[in-house]
């Protein structure tokens, strides 16, 4: 078996073939990546104009002068914040535990990110917190968001809001660019009648690609929005290559590229370390299984990810709850198996798509993964909203219920940073 193992090991000269190819000025595909790149002005400006971009005061100001009336929520949750209204860490584990919480020892090395998706519209962040207020509940240490990027945008400041937000509450946030694979890219494509066309992968065939790069750039430079969602191996590969050039990006892998197996996060995480900077960072920020996947697949992922440097760099990111139309087969619920690896699987966080299946099951709309597609003209239209809002509070709820019942196991969580003192 060592004789087999040392067959394994890459040639030196393999190794140069592949640099060749990279730096090779001939090598069209890499030239036509590098342009888009030129085309922003290069990753030291392309970083700048994102700094700058990013800063709080800058997208306070630009919610301010388009009079948007999110910027009332914003000095709201930030008034909120500085009094202390949310309730502590120290304080929810009291509530959970009772006295018992003053002497439970918690493993603060395995915390879990709780994390939520998706955050559609930003006024249900503003409802979110008036009920974790109102019921001691934590918020999210990590935001999902699925709108059309083109929409949120031109909806009274709906992306600033986000980002604003973001910062306020100290939380991590991912949006999905408008350059995917129901945009229309696969001109044979359509609705129901040809969705085994999409069993091959969710497509961005030919130069999408680079315009997937292209419109991350432009947000990027325009909002600061460091992190986006990704979806095929092309994008992927260009995800890294921007980082290992220098731009300050970051992404997540969706549960729809379908990582179910060891093997699948070994071969995602080589091509990581391949193109990781001299300090070990990588723009793979994290990594969402498929919904498939078992503790063991999970356990064995977490040896490939600690061999090649990555634990704390990479979260392996797990869904908990899902939505309960359109995607899993329900009831689907997998706290019960997340409390079983979160003593000794680190960085990985808890995802909730959807509501408890009995809550979000009985609901006069259940949560649906269709509705992420949805325009908001269509959603008013049909009445919907106050439906889609309870929906979003359901996985609230969830994601509630995850903290506890990691806390009843002495176990730790991230919640929203600046809020759970």
């Amino acid at each position: 078996m060592t004789d087999l193992r040392q067959r394994l090991a890459i040639s030196q000269d393999n190794l140069q073939q592949i640099n060749q190819f990279l730096t090779d000025p001939d090598s069209e595909v890499i030239t036509d990546i590098l342009s888009v790149i030129e085309k922003h002005g290069g990753p030291e400006e392309i970083n700048r104009k994102a700094a700058a971009a990013r800063q709080l005061s800058s997208l306070m100001a630009r919610l301010r002068d388009s009079g948007s009336p999110y910027l009332a929520d914003l000095e709201w949750l930030i008034a909120q914040r500085d009094a202390g209204a949310f309730v502590t860490v120290d304080q929810f584990r009291r509530d959970v535990l009772g006295t018992a919480a003053s002497t439970t020892s918690f493993d603060e090395g395995h915390p879990v990110t709780l994390e939520i998706s998706a955050l559609q519209f930003f006024p249900w962040l503003i409802v979110q917190a008036r009920q974790a207020i109102d019921r001691r509940q934590l918020m999210p240490g990590r935001y999902i968001r699925v709108r059309n990027m083109a929409e949120q945008v031109s909806d009274q400041g709906d992306t600033l809001a986000v980002a604003a937000a973001m910062q306020i509450v100290g939380a991590s946030y991912v949006e999905t660019l408008d350059t995917k694979g129901t945009d229309g890219s696969n001109i044979h494509l359509g609705g129901p009648a040809t969705i085994t066309g999409y069993f091959g992968g969710v497509g961005q065939p030919n130069r999408h690609a680079l315009k997937w790069v292209d419109e991350f750039l432009g947000y990027y430079t325009e909002y600061g929005i460091r992190q986006v969602l990704n979806i095929n191996p092309g994008t992927v590969f260009l995800g890294y290559v921007l980082h290992k050039l220098g731009i300050d990006i970051e992404f997540k892998i969706s549960v729809f590229m379908g990582n179910d197996n060891p093997y699948a996060a070994l071969w995602t995480l080589l091509g990581a370390k391949l193109f990781a900077r001299e300090d070990g960072t990588t723009s793979l920020i994290g990594f969402n299984w498929s919904n498939s996947v078992n503790n063991e697949t999970i356990e064995k992922g977490a040896t490939v990810r600690q061999a090649l440097g990555f634990e704390d760099v990479v979260r392996f990111e797990h869904h908990i709850t899902e939505t309960y139309k359109s995607i899993v087969i329900q009831p689907y619920d997998r706290t019960e198996e997340l409390v079983e690896l979160a003593d000794h699987v680190a960085n990985i966080s808890a995802k909730h798509e959807g509501g408890k299946p009995e809550t979000d099951g009985v609901r006069a709309h259940p949560s649906d993964i269709l509705d992420y597609f949805a325009p908001k003209a269509d959603i008013e239209a049909s009445g919907l909203m106050p439906a889609m809002q309870q929906n979003y509070l359901d996985k609230h709820d969830a994601l509630n219920i995850t903290a506890t019942e990691l806390t009843k196991k002495g176990l730790s969580f991230i919640a929203a940073k600046n809020l759970h003192r």
